[in-house]
């Protein structure tokens, strides 16, 4: 299986709104293994490793976000290199 291995950091209105547990369930259900993490600067950042179609599938997912979720910008950071955990899950 070909892996892609992405780590992103969302801008916009991710805090307080269940951002973080969307995610994880998302990634969960498309047997995406990683992490996400709200940052102090009010942004939150993921790393997720899965099959490409799952992986495209997460990002639309993160693109839109939950009800309640602003995504204003997706920012792109050097994917990591460590392992991920599986399953999926939030990180302080």
């Amino acid at each position: 299986m070909n892996e892609r291995r992405v780590r992103l950091r969302v801008h916009g209105r991710v805090q307080g709104v269940g951002f973080r547990y969307f995610v994880r369930e998302r990634a969960r259900a498309l047997g995406v293994r990683g992490w996400v993490r709200n940052m102090a600067d009010g942004a939150v950042e993921l790393a997720a490793a899965g099959s490409e179609a799952a992986m495209t599938e997460l990002e639309g997912a993160v693109r839109a976000g939950p009800p309640g979720a602003r995504v204003d910008r997706l920012e792109m950071l050097a994917a990591p290199d460590d392992e991920l955990p599986l399953p999926f899950t939030i990180t302080h």
